[in-house]
């Protein structure tokens, strides 16, 4: 049942998503309504990828389960971390280093592009929002919101464990180096939304100019920061490198972190208390993956650097995960154009992307869609320009990563 050849799942998706920036205030039940609504439909109606009823349900859960569960490890994780790192008192020994007018926030948010080619991308926006509550008297633009989730995500997008789709394209085949190159959209497209957002930031509200006076950094919170990243980092590279099967059977990023957070609260213990809002926040990004991951999309355009385009404008609203899944089946892309599209497209919503999602968790007034194009629209300027850089100084270059694959022939600009 397709009225107008829309498939039903789209419609009542869509529908969550205008529900969604409309009714911020209700996000969360609106996201767990529609994903009630999907499912009941897929289960009653259309069927599974893996069969009908609920043994396609419990396929279908089975083959998710691994994604959900990372995500929530990682948002409880991170947003415990990101509590430590505040109250290490570190940030109000800052300011001294950076420049004082607009260009101090500029240079924070290079530091958030850097941080994420080496952590997860989540992280670092979270750090990046916890520095920017400090350095602006918790007074945060949210056109300064939409860069710093804009510069984690192209931060992460050059790197195959800065971001979850570049790690995916790695285990598949991809080289690093076929990745890499999305830094050059990456760079470009911070030039130009960076310095926006930063001027933006500077007439809402100045930088501090000097350290907060009597203020000692707490070293053991900022050993457990060091301590849970480490464990992050380490086990994605270790399984990466080692037991690759095993990424898609077990949670085993989200685990380490969960872990690395309970083994050093003898030490320094969390902040329990933000567990169940940074429960909320996570529940309310998992509905909407579940949601995306039951959309009938069996099929991607044949690769070529418009549909790559066109991805990351669809990343915005549409989880990247499953996108990035199809694309690596179809295989035939430029994997340095998808990275960039997949995992800097998502900037462009704040739901769009799990870093967005974690930062609303720390800024609730992120969470008005409205505000945030308005605030933000220089990331979507930015994503454009960087995308059109790409093609003028590398050209659209696909790497099979199935060797058996011919390459198509390039398309647009030649290298």
């Amino acid at each position: 049942m397709a009225p107008l050849g829309i498939p039903i799942e789209f419609a009542l998706f869509a529908l969550t998503l205008l529900g969604v920036a409309t009714l911020h205030h209700h996000a969360l039940k609106v996201a767990l309504g529609g994903a009630l609504a999907v499912t009941l439909w897929r289960l009653t109606v259309s069927g599974f990828a893996g069969g009908a009823g609920l043994a396609g349900l419990a396929a279908h859960a089975a083959h998710e389960w691994v994604t959900l569960a990372n995500l929530l490890g990682l948002l409880l994780g991170f947003a415990m971390l990101a509590d430590h790192f505040d109250r290490s008192r570190l940030p109000q020994r800052l300011p001294h280093l950076l420049p004082d007018d607009w260009k101090g926030g500029f240079m924070l948010l290079v530091g958030v592009f850097v941080l994420s080619g080496f952590l997860d991308n989540i992280a670092a926006a979270m750090i990046g929002g916890t520095l920017a509550s400090a350095l602006f008297a918790r007074r945060v633009h949210v056109g300064y919101l939409a860069a710093i989730v804009a510069a984690s995500n192209a931060g992460g997008a050059g790197s195959v464990v800065g971001d979850t789709t570049t790690t995916m394209m790695w285990i598949a085949g991809a080289s690093p180096l076929w990745v890499l190159e999305a830094y050059v959209g990456g760079a470009v497209a911070l030039l130009f939304f960076g310095v926006i957002a930063a001027r933006q930031q500077h007439d809402h509200q100045p930088i501090q100019k000097d350290d907060t006076p009597g203020v000692r950094v707490d070293a053991g919170r900022l050993a457990v920061v060091a301590f849970i990243l480490a464990a992050a980092m380490g086990t994605n590279l270790w399984f990466n490198l080692n037991r690759p099967e095993l990424l898609d059977r077990f949670p085993v990023i989200g685990a380490a972190v969960l872990l690395a957070l309970l083994a050093s609260a003898p030490w320094r213990a969390p902040a329990w208390s933000l567990l169940p809002g940074a429960f909320k926040g996570s529940v309310f990004l998992l509905a909407l993956v579940w949601c995306a991951s039951l959309m009938p999309v069996e099929k991607l355009p044949a690769a070529s650097w418009p549909s790559a385009l066109a991805l990351g404008f669809v990343s915005s609203v549409f989880d990247n995960i499953p996108l990035t899944a199809l694309a690596i089946r179809q295989d035939g892309y430029d994997w340095g154009f998808l990275a960039y599209a997949v995992g800097f497209g998502g900037s462009m919503m704040w739901f769009g992307s799990s870093a967005g999602v974690a930062l609303a968790s720390q800024f609730p007034e992120a969470r008005s869609v409205l505000s945030w194009l308005r605030g933000g629209w220089h990331v979507a300027v930015g994503y454009v320009l960087g995308f059109a850089a790409m093609l003028v100084l590398l050209g659209w270059q696909p790497h099979p990563i199935d060797q058996r694959v011919a390459p198509p022939a390039a398309q647009g600009v030649p290298k």
